[in-house]
């Protein structure tokens, strides 16, 4: 998985959206586990970040056919993992139910190659280390990551992140004040886009939207992926998102 931005001429369909989702997806977070200096496993079948007590096992599924092997091992994983476990099934292919974890679906969207709009709100993208803190707490508030509450700076997202080719943050802002934060990824010829989240203070003016337009800004020619929540979703269609697929997620029970 490489961190890159060359554009294809090749067409893509939906069939291929939880191909790219999960290669992408694989791709974020092997960069966060190593930016954290947590253990990066990778296997055929799937891609496995196992970090401390508040990071968690996050384990991202490769491929529709996991073998024996790696089956066991992910189980493995998971049972003896340090803190919270959440495992990404874009193929919605393996059941994991002996793990006795909740689960749920959410869907794989993907955006064709097309220019956007420029943002509406002031959208930067993050190169100071007080920047960076203020798209993490904005994360952590927005998403309800209680894992990694009492803050700690860098923890979420370590300054090394930004560092690795393909992974910006942005951060939005109005009338000078932190409103929202996003990460997108440039991977292997296909955008991502992660943790688009809105300060409490400022929810339905249009924030998400922007951190959004500025991303795609960047790759404009390139196909686009993203698993949506259920509040997502309008505004990823609205932006040219079309459901490609169900996309399966487990986590432990908390």
């Amino acid at each position: 998985m490489t961190m890159e931005s060359t554009s294809t001429d090749r067409p893509t369909s939906p069939s291929e959206a939880p191909t790219l989702q999960a290669r992408n997806s694989a791709a974020f977070w092997a960069a966060t586990g190593l930016s954290r200096g947590h253990e990066v496993i990778r296997r055929r079948g799937f891609v496995a970040v196992d970090g401390d007590e508040r990071a968690g096992l996050r384990i991202l599924i490769q491929e529709p056919d996991l073998d024996p092997g790696e089956a066991a091992e992910l189980s493995e994983l998971t049972r003896r993992a340090a803190g919270p476990v959440t495992i990404e099934d874009p193929f919605s292919s393996t059941d994991l139910g002996h793990l006795g974890m909740r689960t749920w679906q959410m869907p794989i969207m993907l955006r064709l190659p097309g220019p956007v709009a420029a943002p509406a709100l002031d959208v930067t993208r993050v190169r100071l280390a007080e920047d960076l803190r203020a798209a993490e707490q904005v994360v952590i508030e927005g998403f309800g990551l209680d894992s990694f509450e009492p803050y700690r700076p860098g923890e979420l997202f370590p300054t090394a992140l930004v560092e690795h080719p393909g992974v910006d943050v942005f951060l939005a802002s109005i009338d000078g004040t932190v409103a929202g934060a996003g990460v997108s990824v440039l991977a292997d010829g296909v955008a991502s886009h992660y943790w688009i989240a809105t300060s409490s203070a400022f929810r339905s003016r249009g924030v998400g939207r922007a951190v959004m337009l500025a991303a795609l800004a960047d790759a404009t020619d390139l196909p686009a992926t993203l698993t949506a929540s259920k509040l997502g979703r309008p505004l990823y269609e609205s932006l040219g998102y079309e459901v490609a697929a169900p996309s399966t997620w487990w986590a432990s029970v908390q």
